[in-house]
């Protein structure tokens, strides 16, 4: 493809949405040929980036009238497998936010378009961009097998926030919007097929359809003997104590995100703070003959690192590199839809009492 800018449609102006946008406004590659929302955040993102953008209320006219190259999705899940097959039909690259759809089914359809137009489909998995992460996952190998690996993310939302959540739970619980990320963390630790899922949930809000949930628990089992737990609960009576667990161990030691900043009071709510790690500690657990430890804990001071705006513009270089070197997307595809055929089953086994196998 030529280096001509990248027409972006952005649809959604919220948080993620913004935070996207502000990356497209400042990259060179790209350029926003329109806002896209219901309400009014698509004027208040207009304002923050200067003004002069075009606005839309209706998705379907501004894909019609902007012509966009590619499109970004940062809206409610109930809404991405339309909106992102109609781009495809378009012909319009993809970038949308996590989950990929509100269904398995509907996951594998957005693939399928994506295919058959030859676009490109990024999902935003921002943990992947993440440098720490990556280092985390990488130490978390060398602990040996099988690996026990504890993650949570409670969120004790209020304000906006609480809005935000109360309408994701629309369409999707917790543990499956926001379990993806650490789901596909686990896979790529242990590098195994999970074989049966187990959760439990608790609907401690009449403000959420009755059919929903605000708090989740789930148990993975992997081919190789390891386990993960991951817990998330949304909502003004979620308790901040302990809310930000990222914790692995194997036969070998153990290796914990210790991000003592991100973990004060207050921050439980903050997207900022969701993807600091800060420090790792790194414990071995190699012992001498008297049962004492040989090494002493080791801690990896991960203190320069991106924050939440940086970690989106690093997803949007990668977007931009996928549509002009053209690069294959198929794994990490398998991968988003696979994470969340495995948030799906967590979240038929609340429902139904029963572990489910995979």
């Amino acid at each position: 493809m030529s280096e001509k800018n990248i027409k972006v449609l952005v649809v959604g102006c919220g948080n993620m949405g913004a935070s996207h946008a502000i990356a497209y406004h400042n990259l060179d590659g790209f350029e926003i040929c329109g806002l896209v929302s219901t309400g009014n955040s698509k004027a208040v993102l207009n304002e923050k980036l200067g003004g002069g953008y075009p606005l839309f209320n209706d998705y379907d006219e501004a894909l019609a009238t902007t012509k966009a190259d590619a499109v970004c999705i940062s809206t409610y899940p109930d809404t991405h497998e339309e909106f992102s097959i109609k781009a495809f039909e378009s012909g319009c690259h993809v970038f949308i936010e996590k989950p990929l759809a509100d269904t398995v089914e509907g996951a594998v359809r957005v693939a399928e378009a994506a295919e058959k137009a030859g676009k490109k489909l990024v999902v935003g998995y921002i943990l992947r961009y993440h440098p720490s992460w990556e280092k985390f996952i990488e130490i978390s190998r060398q602990m040996g097998k099988p690996l026990v690996m504890r993650m949570n993310l409670n969120q004790q939302s209020h304000g906006s926030k609480w809005t935000v959540h109360r309408n994701l739970m629309n369409s999707l619980s917790p543990i499956v919007d926001c379990a993806v990320h650490y789901i596909d963390v686990m896979c790529q630790m242990t590098r195994s097929k999970p074989l049966q899922v187990s959760a439990i949930g608790a609907r401690l809000t009449d403000d959420i359809p009755a059919w929903n949930y605000n708090y989740g628990q789930l148990q993975i089992r992997f081919e190789d003997g390891s386990i993960g737990w991951y817990e998330a609960g949304w909502g003004p009576m979620v308790s901040e104590t302990a809310f930000f667990i990222k914790d692995v161990f194997g036969p070998k030691g153990a290796v914990s995100i210790v991000a003592k900043e991100a973990t004060k009071e207050g921050k439980s709510d903050s997207i900022d703070a969701h993807t600091q790690t800060e420090s790792l500690k790194v414990h071995h657990a190699d012992l001498d003959k008297n049962d004492e430890f040989v090494k002493a804990d080791e801690w990896i001071d991960l203190r320069d690192e991106p924050d939440h705006q940086e970690l989106c513009k690093r997803e949007q270089v990668f977007f931009l590199k996928a549509i002009r070197e053209d690069l294959n997307l198929d794994d990490p595809t398998a991968d988003a839809i696979n994470s969340l055929r495995i948030a799906f089953a967590c979240d038929e086994s609340v429902k139904t009492g029963k572990a489910v196998e995979l």
